[in-house]
This record gives C-alpha cells, structure tokens and sequence, in this order.
C-alpha cells in the first residue's frame, strides 16, 4: 500500500527552481522524509533527471555521514556539543557537495535534518548563489519550525507544511470505502505509519508513545522546561477542548482551583505556543466578521492529527462532534486555506415588549465554526454532525443568515444526502461528499 500525496507533490512541483530554499514543516511522523526522498525523487526521475544530479543526505544518518570522513580527515565529521548530542561538520558537508556537483549541469539538494548540520542557515544560503542548485530540506527542532523560517534563510525560505493523512489519502492509500474508513480514523488518524500498521493495539501503543516520548521531550529538551508536570497537565486540558474556546486566564485558574498550583496565563499561553511551534496543534483565532478584527482571545485549538489527541486522553473522550470539527479544519488547511474562527454580534428580536408595545431586542455573539480564505476568495462553514430537528438546523444556520456578502455559506452535516442549498443560499454537504471530493461547495 501506498499514499500518493499529490497535493503536496504539486506544491513541490510549483516551487520547483524557484531560487528559494524549499523547506517541509511538521509534526513528528507526518510523512515529510518520505514525500521529499520518495515521491518527490519518484518525480524528480520520471522526468529523466540523472540519478547523480539528485543528492539525497540524511544527516541523523550514521551511512551518509560516513561519506564526510575523507574530507579534511584531520577535522572529526561529528563534532560533539556540550549536552551530548553531535552536530555534522559543515565545512566537510559542503565539500562533499562541491564534489559530487559541477557548475553547468542542474542538481536537487534533498536534505533530512538538516537542523544536525553546523550553522546550516549560512550554508544552505551559501548554496543560493549557486543558481544551478535547488534546495529542499526537511528539519525537527524548534529553529526549525514555521515562525523561525524567515529569519533563519534572511527571507530565502519557501516553507511547505505536511499534515498527516487526510481522511481522502487515508481512505485511498488503504482502499477503504469512506463508511468503514472513518470508524478507525476518528481513533487512530492519519499518521502514515500507524495507518499501515496491521493491529489496533500496535497503533495505540505507537500512538501513546509518541506523545510522550517524542512530542513531550522534545519540547521540555528545546524550550528547558521545568514545570515539566504542568505541561503535560496542560497538554490534557488542551486534548480535551478541541473546537471549544480557550483562553491561558481559564486554564490557569483551573490549575488553582483543580491541581493546587500556582501557574501564570502567561506560562499557560507560552507552552501552548511551544505546542503549536512543535505542530501538535494548531491555532484558530477568533475574528470578527462584522467588526472585521481578530480578537486576541479566546481562540480555538486543534490537533494536528486527531489519534495523537485521542491517545493523549488515552482514548476516553471520543466524542465524534468534536472530531468531525477537527478533521474539518486539518481538510480545509489540506487544501490551502487560512483558517479562523468566526464571531458574529447581533441584535435579535425577543417575545419581551417594552413599556411601548414594541418588541425588545437582545445582543447576542453568534459562532461560526471556520472562516476559509485563499486571497480574495472566503467560504463559511459549520461543522453540524446532524441536523434532525428543525431546531438544530436553525442552531446551524442563524450565524450564517445574519453574514451580510456574498461569500458561501456551506453547512457540512453526516446525512448521506446530496447536496443542497436552501432558499437563502445556505448549502448543505455530506461529509463524505465534502472530504472525499475537493471542488464540492469551491
């Protein structure tokens, strides 16, 4: 079985020889190696690319690394720093790649890990003014991560970010029909490894373990946390709160009231940005449709991939509501939209009359689940698991009624239904229908 990923391979394609470095971000396990050294090479070779032109180097790779050691063989390749951990030694790097290059002909630098190479900012900018030289470079630590890559490649960087399957990938890597399919990806996601792994037990066990010995340490480790308990705390808290809004003030008075600790907004807010710079998570702030504004807080958050979520509250809270909300927001951001959440203030007609005869009217803040933007072009969406009653479709759709433009206002519900749009424009999509086909409601 295999996961095509064309939508990442088409981004790669796009950026192709465009004289940026082209840098693929992540969560841990995403499938980022395997896009660039994979199916990206798979591409890069079809189009007749001479294997010598495409140098593919892995630098927590004790096999690459080994191919340094006869360049300047006085200087050690692994320079060893002060907490035990090595750093590959950049002089030798780049003079294995002046070897195996030449000025005339084309070649395709794929780069893992690259954050294991000594000062690799100035080296792979160095690489730049070779214009026959076309970069891309995967990395994991925090200098690495979306909010450092500007600053690190001086505005050189082109970042593409890779979010585990989705559920179209999932259902078609694993030739499964969307009904069966969404049973175990509600649970168990879309990380690539654990969606080929043949038990349910395998993939819970990979999962927990994921989440805390690779997301948790690696946080503590780069940010030298010590309130190391606290942050795992809130690493529940935030699991359990998926598409409900958060704001540090609440979680740190919880910590008082529930935990008996003394722990700041400020320290709450700063390891949910360590969270969401490691993309465990991801932010939807709150914006104003009407004051046209974001609003600092409270936001949203989601999980970048829902088994890690689920495994983190050791599959107890597997509320379909919640999940279907956040598969919904990774799908939309699959597709390249800027993701927000919506707020709506409005006046509304109450059965109260007022000393006149007249009706009172109430001031009221509406939700709407996600605003989608690419450019100029913006989509309204609720995410409604079911709509049965025609109370709980008026729930659904009076945020959306009262959006004065022209934007579409999609209602994404598990109905089984086709699609349809009501006599106000609001448009009703089957989730299936919405997650497996791209251009539905587009």
């Amino acid at each position: 079985m295999k996961f095509s990923r064309n939508v990442y391979l088409e981004r790669f394609k796009a950026r192709e020889n465009n004289g940026l470095i082209k840098v693929i971000t992540g969560c841990r396990r995403a499938g980022k190696s395997y896009l660039m050294n994979e199916i990206f090479y798979d591409y890069l070779c079809s189009k007749k690319i001479k294997k010598r032109q495409i140098i593919k180097f892995a630098f927590d790779s004790d096999e690459d690394i080994d191919l340094l050691d006869s360049f300047f063989p006085e200087e050690e390749t692994k320079v060893v720093q002060k907490n035990g951990s090595y750093l590959v030694n950049a002089k030798k790097f780049r003079a294995f790649i002046k070897q195996n290059t030449n000025e005339t002909d084309s070649f395709y630098l794929l780069l893992d890990e690259i954050q294991l190479l000594e000062n690799f900012a100035g080296t792979l900018n160095g690489f730049l003014r070779h214009k026959n030289l076309d970069l891309y470079v995967t990395g994991s630590n925090s200098r690495f991560l979306s909010s450092n890559v500007a600053t690190e490649f001086k505005g050189r960087g082109s970042e593409i970010h890779v979010l585990p399957l989705s559920f179209s990938e999932y259902c078609q890597g694993l030739n499964l029909d969307p009904q069966v399919a969404w049973k175990s990806y509600i649970i168990t996601g879309g990380i690539p490894l654990v969606a080929l792994m043949k038990s349910e037990e395998e993939k819970i066990s990979y999962l927990k373990n994921l989440c805390d010995e690779t997301y948790l340490k690696d946080i503590i480790q780069h940010n030298g946390i010590r309130k190391q308990s606290e942050l795992s705390e809130t690493f529940d808290m935030l699991a359990s709160m998926i598409g409900t809004p958060v704001n540090p003030l609440k979680l740190s008075n919880t910590f008082k009231s529930v935990s008996k600790k003394n722990v700041t907004d400020d320290t709450v807010a700063s390891f949910i940005e360590y969270f969401e710079e490691a993309f465990v998570i991801s932010k939807a702030r709150k914006y104003s449709i009407k004051g046209k504004k974001y609003i600092s807080s409270p936001f949203k958050i989601y999980f970048e991939d829902i088994g890690v979520r689920n495994a983190r509250l050791n599959f107890r809270q597997v509320e379909e509501t919640h999940i279907m909300e956040n598969i919904i927001y990774n799908e939309l951001r699959y597709r390249g939209y800027l993701v927000d959440a919506g707020e709506l203030s409005v006046n509304e007609k109450t059965d109260r009359i007022d000393v006149n005869g007249k009706h009172i009217y109430e001031k009221k803040q509406l939700e709407v689940d996600f605003i989608a933007t690419i450019g100029s072009k913006r989509i309204y969406f609720q995410s409604a698991l079911s709509m049965d009653s025609e109370e709980k479709a008026w729930q659904e759709k009076r945020s959306l009624y009262n959006i004065n433009d022209s934007f579409k206002k999609i209602i994404i519900t598990k109905n089984s239904l086709n699609q349809i749009q009501d006599e106000k424009g609001v448009i009703l999509i089957d989730l299936f229908d919405f997650l497996m086909q791209k251009d539905i409601g587009e």
